[in-house]
């Protein structure tokens, strides 16, 4: 477990796993002490962007927001992590001619990193973070430049902002975005207005993580409903014509 500011980066072994995609994701539990109440009903398993393959180690990001999380976050080396994956539908590389930037908010810039080691390091990355303390998560990912909402780590404001300004200079590109619903919402709109195709990883609460509950679907364009298990966790900006909060990541 190693500590990025107000972020816990876990690290699990698993030498024989499959090698995760881009923007996949597991459903992670503890082997033990995984529940609460007075009779210590189990809790559900949280769903985690798998952050970076590393050797034999699947590596997740996580803060610290309610008992799942913090449980998580107390695991000490010796003790067993349950993880159900790699899941969902991942990033696909941009055409060629065409580059990358990737924009990460919040603990929502777990799956660019891993994206950015695909892409070779060859991507722009813009990161926004609540705070200082949050915006140590930066350095997950080479070479970001940062904005913060209170304005105590590069530029102050939201970085929608520092998006809007690369897609000015120069807009063919392909932006792969996660974060806030909000967040993706601006994002969303910003690549509509200007033509820019996106994909964007979307985070809404799973029960499964395979489909069955229906409890991550989130509106489509024209009608109907994407679940972000199965449809997702990465989806195409072009499918949806609205994001809501409930789908994004923790800022």
């Amino acid at each position: 477990m190693r500590r990025l500011g107000a972020y816990h980066l876990l690290a699990a072994e698993d030498p024989g796993g499959q090698r995760p995609l881009p923007g996949q994701f597991a459903m992670l539990s503890c082997a033990e002490r995984w529940g609460g109440g007075e009779d210590e009903r189990p809790f559900l398993p949280r769903a985690f962007s798998i952050a970076r393959r590393a050797g034999g180690e699947w590596q997740f990001l996580l803060e610290d927001v309610g008992p799942g999380t913090h449980r998580l976050g107390e695991l000490a080396p010796g003790e067993q992590l349950l993880a159900l994956g790699p899941l969902g539908r991942p990033f696909t590389a941009p055409p060629q001619g065409r580059r990358a930037i990737l924009a990460g908010g919040g603990v929502g810039i777990a799956p660019l990193a891993i994206l950015l080691d695909e892409l070779g390091g060859a991507a722009t990355v813009l990161l926004g973070f609540r705070d200082r303390e949050r915006a140590a998560g930066a350095q997950l990912l080479a070479g970001a430049r940062v904005a913060t909402d209170d304005g105590s780590v590069g530029h102050a404001g939201r970085v929608t902002e520092l998006l809007q300004a690369e897609l000015a200079a120069d807009a063919h590109a392909v932006v792969y975005a996660c974060g806030p619903g909000a967040m993706l919402e601006g994002v969303r709109a910003l690549c509509e207005r200007l033509h820019v195709p996106a994909q964007l990883a979307l985070e809404a609460g799973m029960a499964c993580g395979f489909g069955a509950c229906y409890g991550c679907a989130v509106p489509r364009r024209g009608g109907g409903y994407l679940r972000v298990c199965v449809d997702g966790p990465v989806i195409d900006a072009d499918l949806l014509e609205h994001i809501g909060e409930h789908a994004g990541a923790p800022a």
